[in-house]
């Protein structure tokens, strides 16, 4: 199951790698980048810091963080294509990402100070064994940092957010990708992430102590941050 997930999960980012920034923004109503400025500013990200982030997409979490001056960044995706659109636009890190999955990193232990993962953990097929391989590349006193769509606690808004969620993303998202699957899945993954995981005890069996959890839009997203 694992090994199917795996590809399953990259043979959709690759098709819809194209129309990925275009719909992330168009469907989040443009305040997914106001998520990951907040969380990477919790995070404490500076001109010292040695960044890896894992599921990199496209890049606009690394953009986000050279804002931030952090210089020495990593991007890493198991999508071939994501890659490629993440080089054309983080042309100052060429040469610094991987292909590969959280589960099996490709790094020294202790080389990096902080890990960020943007609405990429509920893709792991191994969600145990990625907060392992954080927790073994991160530097002591490292921080993890996991932003995550999550569904909200209040009734009423929970019920407009899956009406959108399941009825109108994927009519709009498959429209303009042309993959409707692949925005079947979404919400989909999303709803069965929130029932079954749970983020905080799979940290702790990590070897992560010190974890703070914030909340944004109405509780749509959270971001936890893991301290080594």
């Amino acid at each position: 199951m694992s090994t199917e997930k795996k590809h399953k999960v990259k043979n959709i980012f690759d098709d819809i790698s194209g129309k990925y920034d275009l719909l992330n923004h168009l469907l989040s109503f443009g305040i997914d980048k106001r998520w990951r400025k907040k969380a990477l500013k919790l995070s404490g990200l500076n001109k010292d810091s040695v960044l890896l982030d894992v599921a990199c997409g496209t890049g606009d979490v690394a953009i986000e963080a050279k804002k931030f001056g952090v210089e020495k960044i990593v991007g890493a995706d198991f999508s071939h294509n994501m890659l490629s659109l993440f080089n054309k636009k983080s042309k100052w890190i060429i040469g610094n990402n991987v292909q590969m999955v959280a589960e099996q990193m490709p790094f020294k232990d202790n080389a990096f100070t902080n890990i960020t993962v943007a609405f990429g953990v509920r893709n792991f097929y191994d969600i145990q064994q990625g907060f392992n391989s954080f927790y073994r590349v991160l530097k002591q006193g490292g921080k993890a940092t996991i932003i995550e769509f999550k569904m909200p606690k209040n009734k009423l808004f929970a019920a407009l957010y899956k009406f959108y969620f399941k009825r109108i993303l994927p009519t709009i998202g498959g429209f303009i990708s042309g993959n409707k699957s692949a925005y079947t899945y979404l919400p989909e993954s999303v709803e069965e992430f929130d029932v079954k995981v749970d983020l905080i005890k799979l940290l702790q069996n990590s070897g992560f102590r010190k974890i703070e959890v914030y909340n944004f839009t109405f509780g749509i997203v959270q971001t936890i941050i893991a301290e080594k």
